[in-house]
């Protein structure tokens, strides 16, 4: 099977939709199929320039006017290219991964299947692209609707999202959980001490990793509120954070308030084949998500990764992150939004070798059999072939 995927984002980019896609592409592969990605970053550099600068002016101007129009001008070249390549090659079926990536592969005649990777006109108000009740987020929410409805199949990362897309659109989508190449993200612990003396640390530094773009609904200012408390029982701590985002500013502010800066680093946007040193560096990985604006946490590549690769996770009990995991079996479940809850559930991770050993142990059995690369591949191909089947009906 020849299958284009597609997106009206930056590929690679630094977060879960580009992991998403790339993890999917090995599996596919791996598999026997021919996979190719045609995304924003495969047009001209002024096509990409165009689009931004137009975006970032009407931004200043209205808030909202930049992203509705800004999209639109993304989905309208992407649509050339992507008509352009199915032409010169023969794609069995296009998987979308965005909304405007959906509406510009509908041009092309090549069925087209949508993966929802979250709630598309919540998450632009939550990070701030989008006022909320005005005409642009109305506006692409309906856009979002009428995607869904089109759409050959709509496939979502968790069952919450399948709720919103059958709410919205009336829509009964696929639901598929994220996943992870357990062949890249796999322990490590007998390269634990050298990574950690390439990266710079000593063996007696105790490491919490928070892998996460630094956005609201991320949570990223909670663990910097939280490390202060941590030092009262171990003042080695040091928070290491991989990403960027409009966050960034407060975590700074924060680590300088409570005197904690010299054991706060900002790693900025890690390339992903690097993540995996850093999880095996790693005491604990903080996935500390919070509602935002509509917005809950699907099911998190970044704490699958973690539990992939043999580390502690503590994560939020929200959203995908309590569908996928058991507190103090697969992982350390806390309340959101508490830097009580944080310190507490570090320090347990710290203090007890034989539960942390239970943990990771049993998270990485669980990821080996329910978040593969390969299995979720499969469940893929069947969604794909259902369709072509029904096209030629």
């Amino acid at each position: 099977m020849r299958i284009m995927m597609t997106t009206i984002f930056d590929n690679p980019h630094t977060g879960g939709l580009s992991t998403h896609v790339s993890t999917l592409k090995t599996g596919l592969e791996e598999l026997g199929h021919e996979v190719d990605v045609v995304s924003f970053s495969d047009l001209p550099r002024w096509k990409q320039q165009l689009a931004r600068g137009v975006s970032f002016l009407l931004n200043t101007l209205s808030k909202g006017k930049g992203i509705f129009i800004g999209h639109i001008l993304r989905q309208h070249m992407l649509s050339k290219l992507i008509k352009r390549q199915s032409e010169d090659v023969h794609y069995d079926i296009i998987n979308a991964q965005d909304v405007y990536s959906s509406l510009a592969a509908f041009e092309s005649g090549v069925p087209v299947v949508s993966t929802v990777h979250g709630y598309f006109t919540f998450e632009a108000i939550s990070r701030g692209s989008l006022v909320k009740g005005s005409w642009e987020a109305n506006k692409i929410q309906k856009l979002e609707r009428y995607v869904y409805r089109r759409t050959r199949r709509v496939i979502t990362v968790d069952q919450r999202i399948r709720d919103y897309v059958r709410d919205l659109a009336g829509v009964e989508g696929e639901r598929i959980y994220n996943f992870i190449n357990i062949d890249q993200f796999c322990p490590r612990p007998d390269k634990r001490e050298a990574v950690r003396k390439n990266l710079g640390f000593d063996e007696d530094d105790i490491l919490l990793f928070v892998p996460r773009r630094m956005t609201k609904k991320n949570g990223v200012i909670y663990p910097v509120k939280a490390l202060p408390h941590i030092h009262e029982s171990y003042e080695n701590v040091h928070l290491l954070y991989a990403g960027s985002g409009e966050e960034e500013k407060a975590i700074r502010q924060f680590a300088k308030q409570g005197g904690v800066e010299n054991h706060v680093h900002f790693l900025g946007d890690l390339p992903h084949a690097e993540m995996n040193d850093y999880y095996t560096a790693s005491d604990v990985a903080l996935i500390p998500s919070i509602h935002s604006d509509g917005v809950e946490e699907a099911t998190s590549i970044s704490a699958l990764e973690g539990m992939g690769s043999g580390t502690p996770v503590v994560a939020s009990s929200i959203g995908g992150l309590k569908e996928m995991m058991t507190d103090r079996e697969t992982g350390f479940l806390v309340q959101e939004q508490s830097t009580e809850a944080i310190r507490d559930a570090v320090i347990e991770a710290i203090e007890h070798p034989e539960l942390r050993e239970k943990v990771t142990t049993q998270a990485r059995r669980m990821v080996e059999d329910y978040y593969s690369h390969r299995a979720d591949a499969n469940k893929f191909l069947l969604i794909y072939e259902s369709v072509l089947e029904g096209s030629h009906e």
